[in-house]
């Protein structure tokens, strides 16, 4: 296999606020295509920075008293402490406040602007006077001139939908200083994208540069016709002065989203600065150069709301600078929380740190996943269906496998594997389905990747199910039998920690302690643990609970409207609930002979995983198929303490669905459920089914 060597990046996060759940979809996406890329065998590098410049961040340090290089190196912190949370694998992360960037900036435009790509023009804009700071539309507002809406921002009417200029609004306003601005003059730098057009057109065209949606788009934009680029702005403003400006002009600057796609290039600079002279070193021309251009790969992901400045702009300036270009722009779409735009009303504009204090990040990084295609689609965070799919698909089917298959490998046979595979036929076919997992994770569409690798958990636990070693266990002479199935179900889970290693790269390192292994990339699948020590199961992921949802949810609200409820408003009251404390007490014969009480055997007993008060009960209760049952016992009990015991089972119970499975029996105890539970035993002699009367 021909190793690539691949630069990967995510888009620089501006350095005026915090990462929310919005923004990890793109970093999230980016880590585990890195991760995945990596782990079959090819050398991956990931480098991001802060996005560090702009008037924003020069106002937002004034606000704050501090200097904007305080202010950026506090949220560059804050921002990598959250990116760590979530296990975000940067090889570098550094900011475009640097003298890396400011040097490829420099060089850049030089090299444009020798070349006759950039020109100047007048410019009229709206100035504040009290500020003495030229105004971005953002930063104005006024009376719309088409329909006189008022309190209209300085671009577009919020109203009426109509587009102008800033210059255009009826009795403007600073909203920086609630100055009436006025119009004033300055010559501007531009950069002369038309005279890029053609070379665009066939860029955007070639090589599955760009998605199919993402070309149409950028179409559009061709047949209106290419702007020339404005890339200046004047002082005051915090960024890169432009270099070989005439004296007697004042102070000019590049405008942030000039200096911002240069930031990959000087991330990647300062690693390789880093690692010079080290086994690890990389070559900066090597990946940057034209020449160099079919050697190396380089991938930036994006959000789609700046595909204009990254598949137009950015490879323009770098091929009219002499450097190479994108080997591809990969877009994805913004994120909705059940169903609708993140809200901070509503507790649904979740900060990563927020998350993060309730609920464990890897839940985050599998739904994503399980969401993500190669397509430029919106992504809903449904909260219900996060809940359910993390706790069935990871909880309840994946970790659910060695669970169920590690105690009996532990306590009858010291952790010891079979020497031989029972089913190789079943094995050999999840291997196999590893080459298709693979090209999804490198494809991008990582929810096919989540669907292929669950039909695999699927087949172990079907396959467990079958062969019922707990009831294999109980009968002579399947010993052997009991260790190969066990075998076979630890070895299917192994397959799976491989394939979702890049996603849940902590749980899989938990694993490998768990399986006594050391390597789980794409190429040790078809290596099986045959004649293998395993290590003692230990609770791999908690399922998520409501509650710590619901909390997520009330410390993300900004505000919360407290309305009054009238007691009567509760549509969900029943007539049993109004009943009296006398009426309350006591129940009727005719309610006592309802409950079917029948002697049960305990054919297994296992902890529930994520369950903390839980134990899960297979009983046989003299039908023809083991029942499932779950009791809030685990405080009081070890699961090998009741295994093998005769107990009473309450059959007729109606079946409960839970979260982790349906209960279709009650298994009596007896005391306090505080202070302890007693589980009712019978003598060995009782005949399993038996009625109690």
């Amino acid at each position: 296999m021909k190793v690539r060597e691949i630069l990967v990046t995510s888009a620089l996060p501006y350095a005026n606020g915090d990462i929310h759940l919005g923004h990890l979809v793109e970093y999230i996406q980016t880590d585990i295509w890195a991760r995945a890329m990596k782990a079959q065998g090819h050398q991956v590098t990931y480098v991001c920075a802060d996005d560090a410049h702009g008037t924003a961040i020069m106002l937002k340090a004034e606000e704050n008293g501090i200097t904007p290089e305080e202010q950026i190196a506090s949220v560059k912190a804050a921002h990598e402490a959250d990116f760590a949370k979530f296990l975000i694998e940067f090889d570098n992360y550094h900011t475009t406040h640097s003298e890396e960037n400011k040097h490829f900036s420099e060089l850049i435009y030089r090299r444009l602007n020798s070349a006759g790509h950039i020109s100047t023009h007048d410019v009229k804009q709206l100035f504040d006077p009290k500020k003495q700071l030229f105004l971005a539309d953002r930063f104005v507002k006024g009376t719309c001139p088409e329909c006189d809406s008022p309190d209209q921002y300085g671009d577009n009417c919020e109203v009426c939908g109509t587009t102008y200029d800033a210059t255009d609004l009826k009795d403007p306003r600073s909203t920086l200083s609630s100055a009436t601005p006025i119009l004033k003059t300055s010559k501007h730098y531009f950069f002369d994208l038309p005279e890029f057009e053609q070379f665009l057109k066939d860029w955007t065209r070639s090589d599955n540069r760009l998605q199919t949606s993402v070309a149409n788009k950028l179409q559009e934009w061709f047949d209106a016709g290419l702007a020339s680029w404005d890339i200046s702005r004047d002082a005051p403003y915090f960024g890169f002065q432009i270099p070989d400006t005439p004296s007697d002009e004042p102070d000019k600057y590049f405008y942030v989203w000039l200096d911002a796609p240069v930031g990959y290039m000087a991330s990647f600079k300062n690693l390789c600065d880093k690692r010079a002279g080290t086994e690890r070193a990389l070559d900066f021309d090597r990946y940057w150069l034209q020449e160099n251009e079919n050697k190396t790969e380089v991938y930036h992901f994006i959000g789609k709301d700046i595909v204009y400045f990254h598949a137009l702009f950015w490879p323009a300036m770098l091929a009219g600078s002499e450097f190479r270009t994108p080997t591809g722009v990969f877009a994805h779409g913004f994120l909705m929380v059940n169903g609708e735009k993140m809200s901070k009303s509503r507790g649904t504009f979740i900060k990563a740190e927020t998350y993060a204090e309730h609920l464990h990040p890897e839940y985050l990084r599998y739904y994503f996943a399980s969401k993500l295609t190669d397509k430029v689609e919106d992504i809903n965070l449904d909260l219900e269906d996060f809940m359910q799919k993390v706790n069935s698909d990871l909880v309840g089917k994946v970790v659910n496998i060695a669970s169920r298959s590690a105690g009996f490998l532990v306590k009858k046979y010291d952790g010891m594997l079979s020497e031989v595979c029972a089913e190789p036929k079943l094995l050999e076919d999840i291997t196999k389905t590893g080459d298709e997992i693979a090209a999804a994770y490198e494809n991008r569409e990582f929810s096919r990747a989540m669907r292929l690798i669950m039909q695999c958990a699927d087949k172990a636990n079907e396959y467990i199910d079958e062969k019922k070693p707990w009831a294999l266990a109980k009968l002579e002479g399947t010993e052997q039998e009991v260790q190969d199935v066990c075998s076979v179900a630890i070895n299917i889970f192994r397959q799976l920690m491989v394939y979702l290693a890049p996603v849940l790269p902590e749980l899989t390192a938990n694993a490998k302690g768990f399986l006594n292994i050391d390597d789980l990339s794409f190429a040790s699948r078809h290596e099986w643990l045959l004649g293998h020590k395993i290590n003692k199961f230990k609770p791999l992921m908690q399922r998520i609970e409501e509650k710590d949802v619901a909390a997520m949810v009330d410390a993300s609200k900004a505000s919360l409207e407290q309305t009054a409820t009238p007691a009567t408003s509760n549509s969900t009251k029943s007539a049993a609930d109004t009943k009296t404390d006398a009426q309350a007490d006591y129940i009727g014969i005719e309610d006592f002979s309802k409950v079917e009480m029948k002697v049960a055997h305990v054919l297994a007993c296992n902890h529930v995983e994520g369950a903390d008060k839980l134990l899960q009960f297979t009983l046989d209760v003299g039908e023809d198929k083991p029942r499932n049952a779950f009791s809030g016992i685990r405080k009081f009990y070890e699961p090998e303490q009741l295994l093998d015991k005769k107990v009473i089972c309450v059959t007729n119970l109606a079946p409960r669905k839970m979260k982790f499975g349906v209960s279709e029996g009650m298994v009596l105890s007896t005391g306090d459920p505080k202070t302890g539970l007693t589980v009712v035993t019978l003598p060995d002699d009782c005949v399993v089914g038996d009625q109690l009367a």
